[in-house]
């Protein structure tokens, strides 16, 4: 398992944003993709922040409640970003998820947005190895 990567996992296709796009519009780049959070990008590609859907929750039902866009990504967003390259062992990986740690990790490489990797990314590297356990017992 040690030898698996976050390279070998992760998915090319991350929803992201930027500090100024409304919190409305980061709505409906969510809800067309398959993740409920994602990166967010300044103008050179580099990740400055993340943002979740918690993130989008809290502040979306006042803006819902009030009729009224009251914030941008940038006034959401979490700054310190936790990431890994995409030469990061799953197993690694797994330990940093741990209870209470982001489910969705940007993967950088050389200070760019290379991916992404979830939980469900890391518990389908899990199963993978598993069933290669299994199917070859030492």
């Amino acid at each position: 398992m040690q030898s698996l990567k976050v390279r070998d996992y992760m998915t090319l296709q991350a929803v992201t944003f930027t500090a100024d796009m409304s919190l409305s519009a980061a709505l409906d780049k969510v809800l067309t993709s398959d993740y409920l959070g994602g990166p967010v990008l300044d103008e050179n590609k580099e990740v400055i922040g993340f943002l979740s859907g918690q993130d989008l929750l809290e502040k979306l039902i006042k803006v819902s409640y009030m009729c009224q866009e009251t914030h941008t990504v940038g006034d959401c967003m979490y700054k310190e970003v936790l990431s890994v390259s995409p030469e990061t062992s799953v197993i690694e990986l797994a330990d940093m998820m741990k209870v209470g740690k982001p489910k969705v990790y940007p993967v950088i490489e050389n200070g760019k947005l290379v991916g992404i990797i979830t939980r469900r990314h890391v518990l389908n590297a899990i199963a993978k190895n598993i069933d290669l356990c299994f199917k070859n017992p030492v």
